[in-house]
């Protein structure tokens, strides 16, 4: 990073713990952020999939919806269920455009006395001013970039963290609670991005540093970055904002119908009444209008297949490219993610990857590539 690239960006509240802890430093989202530390990428990947890895997210967005009309308002921006979201339940969700394309995905959980909402660090400042123009006028948007994130991951995360949060063990996959630290009032979810059972952590700004420290003394948890967060993400089959969704996919596209309940879905009590709801719902009714589909691709050759690279048929015809790929650690194989022609779509289909202009066989595969382990009780 030169001089001027660390003056322009922002720190989160762990910094100083990233920089003492030798952690090497990239920009990203406009934040200064570890990509990885002295072990390694694998060796952190490796580690959270086999005991607890402690990542700063505090990049992230974090907003209020506050009023009596917040959750019917926020329905107006998101294909999802919102008014029936139970209290202390959580859920995946996505603001689309008025062309039924995802503006950002995002995590929202309702509080009783808010909605707590969860947005990209790269898009929150857009997300944040596109909720208050849409809907300000029928509940209090409120941003918090007071309270820092932290999300503890893998199968050992709640052994660490039930020692200084007592009481954690008892929350399910998507639910969560308020909580208290030595004072710190921490609001925690038992949710993540990594396929493994973990939390989320909301704290204020100033006790974030003392909070990761607290973990990262306990005998399972180290810490882990970008690196790992992105292979762990993409062996569990999610999607990278920016990489395998964006403005110019449709939910349906991105084969992300799951996040779009049957109450909001043609028949269903509150059908339609989102951005964009005669596309997606058209495509949800008839698959046969799809251009394209994010699958998941397995390569039959040592030969990582990154982002970007062209994905053709056996007749050598173009009809895709991946948006994220790498050599998956817990599977030691290439794995990949990508938009294909609906033809092409169907696993077991079988794709060449053009890599440095030679064609590596690929597989398309379901996903996710590595099983989901979430505590769902």
């Amino acid at each position: 990073m030169s001089a001027s690239q660390e003056q322009s960006l922002l720190e989160t509240p762990l910094h100083a713990l990233h920089v003492e802890l030798g952690a090497r430093m990239v920009p990203f989202a406009g934040y200064s952020m570890p990509v990885q530390y002295p072990s390694g990428l694998m060796a952190e990947h490796h580690h959270t999939r086999n005991s607890a890895g402690l990542f700063d997210v505090s990049h992230m967005g974090q907003l209020r919806l506050v009023g009596p009309d917040a959750a019917a308002a926020f329905e107006t921006l998101v294909p999802v269920d919102v008014i029936g979201l139970g209290v202390n339940k959580q859920r995946y969700g996505l603001l689309l455009t008025d062309e039924g394309t995802i503006i950002d995905d995002l995590m929202m959980v309702n509080r009783g006395d808010d909605l707590f909402v969860i947005v990209n660090g790269a898009c929150k400042v857009g997300d944040i001013e596109h909720i208050q123009r849409r809907i300000g006028s029928r509940c209090q948007v409120v941003p918090m970039p007071e309270r820092g994130l932290l999300a503890l991951q893998g199968p050992k995360a709640v052994d660490a963290l039930s020692r200084l949060v007592p009481g954690v063990a008892q929350l399910v996959f998507m639910t969560g609670g308020r909580f208290d630290w030595n004072g710190a009032e921490l609001y925690v979810t038992r949710s993540g991005y990594t396929g493994e059972d973990g939390f989320e952590i909301s704290v204020h700004e100033s006790r974030a540093d003392a909070l990761a420290r607290a973990l990262l003394a306990q005998a399972e948890v180290k810490p882990v970055g970008l690196g790992a967060r992105n292979s762990l993400r993409l062996e569990a089959g999610l999607c990278l904002y920016g990489n395998d969704i964006d403005t110019t996919t449709t939910p349906v596209e991105a084969a992300l119908n799951w996040a779009i309940q049957k109450v909001r879905r043609s028949g269903g009590h509150r059908a339609g009444g989102f951005p964009g709801a005669d596309t997606v719902l058209a495509q949800l009714q008839d698959a046969s209008t799809l251009r394209r589909k994010r699958v998941g691709l397995v390569a039959l050759e040592r030969v990582p297949v990154r982002e970007h690279t062209q994905l053709q048929d056996a007749q050598g015809r173009p009809v895709g490219e991946v948006t994220s790929g790498l050599l998956a650690p817990t599977i030691d194989r290439p794995i990949a993610m990508g938009y294909v022609a609906a033809e092409s779509a169907l696993p077991g289909t079988r794709l060449h990857a053009i890599v440095r202009g030679k064609p590596v066989p690929m597989e398309v595969t379901g996903m996710p590539f590595v099983p989901n382990r979430y505590h769902r009780g």
